[in-house]
């Protein structure tokens, strides 16, 4: 019943910017962290960005100052200044209902979207 919806995804040209929406339904509380992974192409998994409750943000070093996470009841990436090496499955995700930290390597996440492709050409 729980469900994570993701859209905007797409192909853009380097430079260019894209924002990403997650549709949330089914949660009965409200998620103390939401994330941003992404997987590119022969990579692994890794945390792009995440949001907790109060608005308290964090960002990878690689999308630092081009990409903004937030959320209302919607969870939102907005990416700027696009580079190839941003292309990958962009995935959103909601922690479980036990967790009060907001770290892609400690906390659990316990629901996912299914994964939105971004595609960067040069």
């Amino acid at each position: 019943q729980v469900q994570l919806v993701e859209s905007g995804g797409g192909s853009v040209e380097a430079g260019g910017s894209l924002r990403l929406s997650c549709a949330v339904s089914g949660l009965s509380y409200v998620p103390y962290c939401m994330a941003w992974f992404r997987q590119g192409p022969g990579k692994e998994r890794e945390g792009v960005a995440t949001i907790n409750r109060y608005g308290a943000k964090q960002y990878a070093a690689s999308v630092k100052g081009r990409f903004t996470i937030s959320r209302d009841n919607t969870l939102y990436l907005h990416m700027n200044a696009l580079k190839p090496e941003d292309t990958a499955v962009y995935y959103c995700a909601a922690s479980s209902s036990d967790q009060r930290l907001c770290f892609p390597g400690l906390t659990t996440f316990g629901y996912w979207g299914q994964g939105t492709q971004v595609t960067v050409s040069s």
